[in-house]
C-alpha cells in the first residue's frame, strides 16, 4: 500500500537579503517517514525547516501540505501550524505556567476544547515523554532535557500531522541528550512523520528512514541512513562525513 504525501516542496528558494539560503529545493515527506537533515551550519537546514511551518515565506516556489498548496493569499498559517508542530532548539516554555498549564493552553486557546478533556490528554502526553511526576513544577524547576519533553509534549497537545525538530539536542548537556533522542525514537516508533535537523549522526542512523544531506542551500544527497552513511556517493558528502564521524 502505498503512503500518502504529507509534505511536498518543488524549486522552493529563499533569500534573506543577498544571502541566497535555500536553492531550488525539492523534497518529499511521506506519512509516517522520519526524516533527518543533515549539513554543517549555515546549509539551509533550519531555513527549510521554518518554510515547513511558514515561520518564514519562501521567495518561491510551492510548498504542498497533505495535498494543499499553502499560500499566504488562500490559507491562515495559524491554523496550518496546528497540523504541523514544531520543536525549537531553545525550548521557549511559557514560564509563569506550570508543565501541564504549558501543555494545555493551545489545545484549550486555539481549539477551543474544553478544560478537562486538555488535562486527561495532557496527562497522558506527559506520561508518553517521562514526566508525569512533573505535572505541576515549573520550568525553571526542569532540566534542560525534561524542558525539552514538555516542549514536544505541547506539540503533540495539539495532534499534529507532521513534527518538525529544529535541532532538539544542541542546547543540551551531554547527559541530557539521550533522554530526549529517546522521547523522539518512541515518537517514531508510534509513527509520527518527523522531519529533523540534527547533528546527532547516531539519532539518524537508528531512526531516520532517509536522510538528507544540505550543503550551501542545496540538496546533494539523499538516501538511506545505511546507503548514505556507510557509502556516500557524492565527494562533498563523504568530506562532510568524514569531518564529523
Amino acid at each position: 500500500m502505498s503512503k500518502r504525501t504529507m509534505i511536498r516542496v518543488e524549486k522552493l528558494n529563499k533569500s534573506f537579503g543577498d544571502l541566497h539560503v535555500l536553492k531550488d529545493i525539492d523534497f518529499t515527506v511521506k506519512e509516517s517517514d522520519v526524516v533527518c537533515l543533515i549539513g554543517a551550519s549555515g546549509s539551509g537546514k533550519s531555513t527549510l525547516l521554518r518554510c515547513l511551518n511558514y515561520l518564514e515565506l519562501k521567495d518561491s516556489g510551492t510548498v504542498i501540505l497533505e495535498d494543499e498548496e499553502i499560500k499566504k493569499e488562500t490559507h491562515d498559517f495559524n491554523k496550518v501550524r496546528q497540523k504541523v508542530g514544531m520543536v525549537f532548539q531553545h525550548f521557549h516554555l511559557f514560564p509563569h505556567k506550570t508543565v501541564i498549564g504549558n501543555i494545555i493552553e493551545a489545545p484549550i486557546q486555539v481549539k477551543g476544547q474544553n478544560k478537562e478533556e486538555a488535562l486527561e490528554e495532557g496527562r497522558a502526553l506527559l506520561k508518553k515523554v517521562g514526566l508525569e511526576d512533573k505535572e505541576n513544577v515549573y520550568p525553571s524547576k526542569l532540566s534542560g532535557g525534561q524542558k525539552q519533553r514538555v516542549a514536544i509534549a505541547r506539540a503533540l497537545a495539539m495532534k499534529p500531522d507532521v513534527m518538525l525538530f529544529d535541532e532538539p539536542t544542541s542546547a543540551l548537556d551531554p547527559e541530557l541528550v539521550g533522554e530526549v533522542l529517546a522521547t523522539m525514537k518512541e515518537l517514531a516508533k508510534d509513527g509520527m512523520t518527523m522531519v529533523v535537523v540534527t547533528h546527532e549522526m547516531g539519532f539518524a542512523k537508528e531512526v531516520a528512514d532517509w536522510v538528507v544531506y544540505l550543503h550551501d542551500g542545496k540538496i546533494v544527497e539523499v538516501g538511506h541512513p545505511d546507503e548514505l552513511f556507510d557509502h556516500p556517493k557524492e565527494k562533498r558528502t563523504q568530506e562532510f562525513l568524514n569531518s564529523v564521524l
